[in-house]
């Protein structure tokens, strides 16, 4: 299935959000900026990107499950919900569950988008 999403880049110099496959769910989210992410705390990073999405959508905000294993960063509100009405740049909050600091270089993947439909009841 495919849908058009209109997606507009806020900062050029990162790349535009990508499925890395065929079969990959998500499309990956970049870092905007740098920024480091203390031990056993949290952040909210941009991702330099506004999307628009269809009423009748919705964008989840996931995490990375190589960056959770290997550093033990997620995402804190997991999935994070993007409304269909919502307009602003996708921020995205990622704690850090392990007992180093770790260092979120631009352009570095801290997430993943996924487009669904919404059901209302």
């Amino acid at each position: 299935m495919s849908l058009k999403v209109k997606l507009k880049r806020l900062d050029k110099t990162l790349p535009f959000p990508i499925y890395q496959t065929e079969r990959s769910s998500g499309m990956d989210l970049y870092a905007r900026e740098e920024c480091i992410l203390r031990s056993s705390d949290f952040i909210t990073v941009p991702t330099g990107i506004v999307v628009e999405i269809p009423f009748g959508m919705e964008g989840q905000v996931r995490p990375r499950s190589g960056l959770a294993s290997k550093s033990g960063i997620g995402i804190l509100n997991s999935p994070g919900t993007i409304d269909s009405d919502y307009r602003g740049e996708i921020k995205v909050i990622l704690f850090n569950l392990s007992n180093k600091d770790y260092r979120i270089k631009k352009g570095d993947r801290i997430a993943q988008l996924i487009i669904a439909q919404t059901v209302k009841v």
